[in-house]
């Protein structure tokens, strides 16, 4: 479950970096394409104006970085420590969403937010293989 050899502080500052990226580009996105003056639909017309949003363009490169540094934790650490950690985002992104973007996040939408959080942790705290299997 935890990281794999002596990588411990390496592992750390990459989780920390995906951590900060992930619900920060998420929010960045969001910013940018509620501020967008067009519905988006079929048409590729409209996307490609919104990729010309900075706060789009931001949330879109730290959202690869994000990608990019999950991949670099991937090759450091387990699946099984990396998933319930990086869950931790999902409670973050709610943070965000609330604070920066006004969003009403009502008990019911905090209560699904940590029975995901706590789901993932769940499943990622349990031994590789089951007694059964």
């Amino acid at each position: 479950m935890f990281p794999k050899g002596g990588h411990t502080a390496r592992t750390y500052r990459l989780l920390l970096l995906t951590l900060l990226l992930r619900p920060f580009g998420n929010l960045s996105l969001a910013w940018g394409m509620h501020h967008f003056p067009r519905l988006l639909a079929f048409e590729p017309l409209p996307y490609l104006q919104a990729l010309l949003n900075p706060f789009v363009a931001l949330g879109i490169a730290m959202l690869i970085l994000a990608l990019l540094t999950r991949m670099a934790l991937l090759s450091v650490a387990d699946l099984s420590f990396v998933l319930p950690l990086t869950a931790t985002g999902y409670i973050i992104s709610a943070m965000l969403g609330k604070a920066f973007l006004g969003e009403d996040v009502g008990s019911n939408r905090w209560l699904g937010t940590c029975l995901i959080f706590f789901g993932v942790v769940l499943v990622g705290t349990t031994p590789e293989r089951s007694e059964g299997t």
